[in-house]
C-alpha cells in the first residue's frame, strides 16, 4: 500500500497515512459547471449526440494549465516538489503529487486569492486560540509557505546533512516531514505543525482538483479513485448498481483528447 507521509522505514511512531486511508476518508473536490453564452429552448428532441462533444475554446483556460512557477522561487520550488513528492509519490497504482502537477496547482493558489487570504478574517487581538477556532496565524497561506520553506532549508543546513531539504536523502525528508507533522520542531518564522497541516492539505487538494486549475494532471486523482468528473448527465447509469462506471472522466474543460485534430473525445 502506498505511503503518503512517511514509509514504514523511517522508525518513527506517527500516524501514516497511506492511499487507501485517503481515499476512505474521501476527497472534496471543486467542480463548478461553467455558465452558458446563451440558451435555447429545447423541446422533444435531445440536444446532444451521443459521445460526442465539441472542444472547448483553449482562450478561457486558466494560466494554471501553462508551464513555469508564477508565485515559487526557485529555492521554494524545489522544497515543495520535494516535499509533496514524500507525500503522495509515483507507485504501481499511479501517479504522485509531481507527475499530476500538484507543486503547479499549489503555485497558482498562493499566487492568488487564496494565497493572500483575501475572503479571510486576518485582523487581531491575536491571543492564543483553540485548534477548534480555525486558523491562528498572521501570516496569509503565500507567507506561510514562504517563511516555512526558508525556516526549514536553514534549519536543515545547520544539522549539516545537506545544504536543504530538497537535496536531503530520501529518509531523512520522511524525518523531516514527521518533525513538522508532530510539531517537533521550532521555526523561526513559521509554526511547523500548522504549515504541514497546510501543505498536506493543498497536495491533496491539488491532485484530486478539476485540472483546469493545474493539478490533477491527466485527470489521474480521478481515474485512480472512478470519479466521473464534470459530466452533464448521469441518467444511463443511475440503476447500473456494483458496476464500474466504463466513461472516461471529464473536466471543466473537457479532456485531453478534445485537443487533437477531430475536436472530440
Amino acid at each position: 500500500m502506498k505511503q503518503l507521509c512517511v514509509p514504514e522505514s523511517s522508525g518513527t511512531e506517527a500516524p501514516r497515512l497511506s492511499r487507501r486511508r485517503l481515499l476512505a476518508a474521501g476527497a472534496v473536490i471543486p467542480i463548478a459547471a461553467a455558465a452558458a453564452a446563451s440558451t435555447t429552448t429545447i423541446q422533444r428532441e435531445m440536444p446532444w449526440r451521443e459521445g460526442a462533444a465539441d472542444a472547448p475554446d483553449a482562450a478561457l483556460a486558466l494560466p494554471a494549465q501553462s508551464g513555469g512557477y508564477t508565485f515559487f522561487s526557485p529555492a521554494e520550488s524545489a522544497f515543495v516538489e520535494a516535499a509533496v513528492a514524500r507525500l503522495i509519490p509515483a507507485d504501481d497504482l499511479g501517479a504522485g503529487a509531481i507527475e499530476a502537477g500538484v507543486p503547479v496547482f499549489i503555485d497558482r493558489q498562493l499566487a492568488g486569492e487564496y494565497g493572500r487570504a483575501a475572503k479571510w478574517y486576518m485582523q487581531g487581538p491575536w491571543a492564543q486560540g483553540e485548534k477548534t477556532q480555525g486558523w491562528q496565524t498572521r501570516l496569509a497561506p503565500a507567507q506561510l509557505y514562504r517563511a516555512a520553506a526558508k525556516d526549514i532549508d536553514e534549519a536543515v543546513a545547520r544539522e549539516a546533512r545537506a545544504a536543504t531539504f530538497a537535496k536531503l536523502a530520501l529518509p531523512e525528508q520522511d524525518r523531516w516531514l514527521h518533525l513538522l507533522e508532530d510539531g517537533k520542531v521550532t521555526l523561526p518564522t513559521a509554526d511547523a505543525k500548522t504549515f504541514f497541516e497546510l501543505l498536506l492539505q493543498n497536495t491533496i487538494e491539488g491532485f484530486f482538483s478539476d485540472p483546469l486549475y493545474g493539478g490533477n494532471r491527466d485527470m489521474a486523482g480521478w481515474k485512480m479513485i472512478g470519479f466521473p468528473g464534470a459530466r452533464y448527465d448521469h441518467t444511463p447509469f443511475v440503476a447500473r448498481h456494483g458496476e464500474s462506471y466504463p466513461l472516461p472522466p471529464v473536466g471543466i474543460m473537457g479532456r485531453p483528447e478534445w485537443s487533437r485534430s477531430d475536436g472530440h473525445g
